[in-house]
């Protein structure tokens, strides 16, 4: 499978006006993005939001992914979700490299546009820095309708001003990235050679990905697979 969203060959420092059309898309998604992480908040979690809807350049292709950050129990989570109405449509397990930590990314449509996902074991620091390398949003951040700087999956910084965006080279501007995050040097350079890599390759880069039966405890499904390991 081809990766969505290739590397920039030829970056530039540009600047994006948004028109009317993307605000509403923006606003659109938020919202989403706020009925999903109120409940989730109500039931004693923080959830995050990650990626474009946090830094606001999103298009027609933007996901929702609501984020929390820490382990809990996902048959708890799960009853948060259901006792607000919230359908799970699929439980799908992922791990995107063989060092990185297991998740569980509940779909909540059909086209898995709208998700929540969990870690089923605990973060790396490195990890963590991942979502704020790509933009992230607390649910505080996000009722006041912030909006923060991130890198795109095209490897583009984005950092926003008041009618749009600006957007500069990643490449060979790593420090002053970092810098503009707050996050360690390495994790940027850990995400432009992984971004990159899968851009070379065309693959998207999962390490593990498997759909489960949609009765089956994710903590079920847990023990089976780590009795194959």
């Amino acid at each position: 499978m081809r990766p969505k969203h290739k590397v920039a060959r030829v970056p530039e420092f540009r600047y994006v006006r948004y028109d009317e059309k993307r605000w509403h898309l923006l606003r659109k998604l938020r919202a989403k993005a706020l009925e999903v992480m109120k409940k989730l908040s109500s039931c004693g979690y923080s959830p995050i939001i990650h990626g474009s809807v946090a830094r606001g350049d999103v298009d027609e292709s933007s996901d929702v992914d609501v984020v929390i950050p820490y382990t809990e129990p996902p048959s708890l989570v799960e009853l948060c979700l259901e006792r607000y109405g919230i359908n799970v449509i699929n439980k799908v397990l992922v791990k995107a490299t063989p060092k990185s930590a297991l998740r569980v990314v509940y779909e909540l449509t059909p086209d898995g546009k709208v998700s929540v996902s969990l870690p089923l074991e605990r973060l790396s620091p490195q990890e963590l820095e991942f979502y704020k390398f790509g933009g992230e949003l607390t649910l505080d951040e996000l009722e006041r309708d912030l909006r923060v700087p991130g890198v795109t999956k095209s490897l583009v910084l984005i950092v926003p001003v008041a009618d749009g965006h600006m957007e500069a080279p990643v490449r060979g501007y790593e420090h002053y990235v970092a810098k503009v995050l707050g996050v360690s040097l390495s994790t940027v350079l850990e995400r432009v050679k992984l971004l990159t890599r899968r851009d070379e390759v065309g693959r998207t880069g999962l390490f593990l990905k498997i759909t489960l039966n949609h009765s089956e405890p994710v903590e079920e499904a847990l023990r089976r697979l780590r009795r194959l390991e």
